[in-house]
C-alpha cells in the first residue's frame, strides 16, 4: 500500500487554469535517474484531472497501475493523492479532506490566487501528512476498526477450527454433553442427517 505524492493546487475560475500551490512527494521506489519525470509527471496528472474536473466533485482516475484521487472543492481548493491500487479510495479522500481543511485553516484564501510558485507557498504540512497516511490504519479510525473487525473473524474462525481439529469429534462431544438436554441432542442429530441427505441431492 503506497501514498506516493499529496498535491494541493487552486482552480482560478476567471483564468481559467489551475495552478499548484504545494506538494509532496515518496519517490522511493523510482530509480535516481526517473524521480524527477515521475514527478513531472505526477504534477501533470494532477493538473490535467484538476483541470477537468467540476467545482466541486471528488472522482479516482486509473492511470496505469497508480490511481489519481481528486478532490474539488466548492471554493476551487483542489487536493489532488496518486496512490497504488491497493489503497482505498475513501481512505484518500479522507486524508485529502483534512490536508485541504488544515490549508485553508493556515493559509487565507484571500492568497490562495497569488501564489506564483511552491516557493511562494509558506506551508510546511503536506510531509507529515504524507508521512502519517503511509498507514492509513494509525491515520484513520474507520480502517483502523475495519481492520479490527476482520481479525477478529480470523481469530474467531481459527479458534473454532483449532477446537475441532484436536481429533474429538463434534457428534462425540455432543454425545457426552451433560449441557444439552436429550431434546437439543436429538435435534442436532437430526439436523445432521438432513444435511447429509441435501448433500447427496
Amino acid at each position: 500500500m503506497k501514498l506516493l505524492s499529496i498535491m494541493i493546487l487552486h482552480k482560478n475560475p476567471s483564468l481559467g487554469q489551475t495552478r499548484l500551490l504545494k506538494g509532496e512527494y515518496e519517490l522511493g521506489s523510482f530509480s535516481f535517474f526517473t524521480k524527477r519525470n515521475a514527478q513531472e509527471f505526477m504534477q501533470f496528472t494532477a493538473k490535467l484531472v484538476s483541470d477537468r474536473s467540476a467545482t466541486p466533485s471528488r472522482s479516482t482516475i486509473k492511470e496505469g497501475e497508480y490511481f489519481v484521487h481528486c478532490f474539488v472543492r466548492h471554493d476551487s481548493l483542489v487536493g489532488v493523492c496518486l496512490t497504488d491500487e491497493e489503497y482505498q479510495s475513501r481512505v484518500a479522500f479522507a486524508l485529502l479532506n483534512k490536508v485541504l481543511a488544515d490549508f485553508s485553516d493556515r493559509i487565507p484564501q484571500s492568497s490562495w490566487a497569488s501564489i506564483q510558485s511552491e516557493r511562494d507557498c509558506n506551508y510546511d504540512q503536506l510531509p507529515m501528512f504524507l508521512t502519517k497516511w503511509q498507514n492509513p490504519r494509525e491515520a484513520d479510525a474507520l480502517t483502523r476498526v475495519q481492520d479490527e473487525v476482520e481479525e477478529t473473524k480470523v481469530v474467531l474462525h481459527n479458534t473454532m477450527q483449532s477446537v475441532l481439529e484436536r481429533g474429538e469429534k463434534l457428534d462425540d462431544l455432543i454425545k457426552a454433553s451433560e449441557n444439552l438436554s436429550d431434546q437439543s441432542k436429538l435435534f442436532y442429530t437430526q439436523a445432521r442427517k438432513m444435511n447429509k441427505c441435501c448433500n447427496y441431492v
